[in-house]
């Protein structure tokens, strides 16, 4: 009941990015019960579709994350330990919010499914999918129950293990962004490897598209850090100076959103060189386009959320700054310096990956 009245007392922009996670939430509901259909109607192929479909249950659960870490009615306040809502308790009330957000998803998931498959009647437009979503076969109610149930359980329960109270770090030794930066190219060149070793039909292919994207999310945090390094060299002024520290802090917090988005953009370019009804071009079958684009949308909209999270943390020095004299359009300058340069190192990382997958699926 806490988690819903804090989300009913929420402003406009917060109810925007949890119906977003209930959007997502249901696209994914709508892919699962669509690999559920294909399986019944024909069990043989139908667990390289399954793996397929985590990858946007993946995209959707690191939404969820996103947004929940943005939530103001999770971020802790003075005076909340007199009320029984310490840092805990909170953890808990974010998973609660987004099991509710992610639930809805699923709820609409199923409503439109049955109503495409012609099992709801009365409505405009029932039955129109009946063929594609096999409405021949009848769907077993254990197992899409189990499968609508996946996305607001994961999300909920990694929203509780990410928001959980941990120990800061001390002062004189903080975390470099570096260190992930190895051993993200490291699990990038396994997830290649293992994508050439599949090749275009092998159901090992799923598993290196997620270790690519796994490298690439760890190499993220490094990949921003040397971008604001790169703002800053050849005898910056005070500008460049600005934008790239700002941008070397920033970099753990967007870092690996940013990773993901690299790994989503690789694999679009990768999959538009590569057409093919039995290849990596069309693993979900009609629904793949779909399928992309509501990867790629999260992986988006995952990177713009953490951007909001990274300038509600940078407010007070934001002002700071604005009280010193600092002209509001400096600000906005550095902000778009931080913006190039990000573009200016992760296009051409994306680009090269593409070209190595591409590489590695036609030899």
């Amino acid at each position: 009941m806490l988690a819903l009245r804090l989300a009913r007392g929420s402003r406009p922009l917060v109810q925007l990015r949890r119906l977003l996670v209930a959007a997502a939430s249901a696209g994914t509901g709508f892919l699962l019960l669509y690999v559920l259909a294909g399986a019944v109607a024909r069990p043989a192929g139908s667990f390289p579709r399954l793996l397929w479909a985590l990858v946007p249950l993946a995209a959707t659960v690191h939404l969820a994350v996103a947004v929940a870490r943005t939530d103001p009615a999770t971020r802790p306040r003075a005076g909340m330990d007199a009320v029984g809502l310490g840092p805990v308790r909170l953890s808990l009330v974010a998973a609660v919010s987004t099991a509710v957000s992610c639930s809805l998803g699923s709820a609409l998931a199923l409503a439109a499914f049955l109503h495409l498959r012609g099992d709801l009647g009365g409505l405009p437009f029932d039955g129109a999918a009946a063929p594609l979503l096999h409405a021949d076969r009848p769907l077993p109610v254990a197992a899409a129950l189990t499968l609508l149930a996946v996305v607001p359980l994961t999300a909920s329960a990694v929203t509780a293990v990410a928001l959980r109270p941990h120990t800061p770090p001390s002062p004189s030794a903080p975390p470099s962004p570096h260190t992930g930066l190895p051993w993200g190219i490291a699990l990038t060149v396994c997830g290649l490897a293992v994508e050439g070793y599949a090749g275009r039909d092998g159901a090992a292919l799923p598993a290196g598209w997620v270790l690519t994207a796994l490298g690439l999310a760890l190499a993220g945090p490094g990949l921003a850090h040397a971008c604001g390094t790169l703002v800053q060299a050849a005898r910056p002024g005070a500008l460049r100076l600005l934008a790239g520290r700002a941008l070397q802090e920033e970099a753990p917090r967007i870092g690996r959103p940013l990773g993901v988005l690299c790994a989503v953009g690789a694999a679009a370019l990768s999959a538009a060189t590569l057409p093919g009804p039995d290849g990596p071009g069309a693993p979900l079958g009609p629904l793949t386009g779909p399928a992309c684009a509501l990867v790629t949308l999260c992986a988006a909209a995952t990177l713009l959320t953490s951007a909001v999270e990274v300038r509600q943390n940078r407010s007070a020095a934001r002002a700071a700054l604005l009280d010193l004299g600092t002209p509001g359009t400096v600000l906005r300058t550095a902000a778009g310096v931080r913006a190039g340069a990000l573009l200016t190192v992760c296009v051409p990382v994306s680009w090269a990956v593409a070209q190595l997958t591409s590489l590695a699926l036609t030899r």
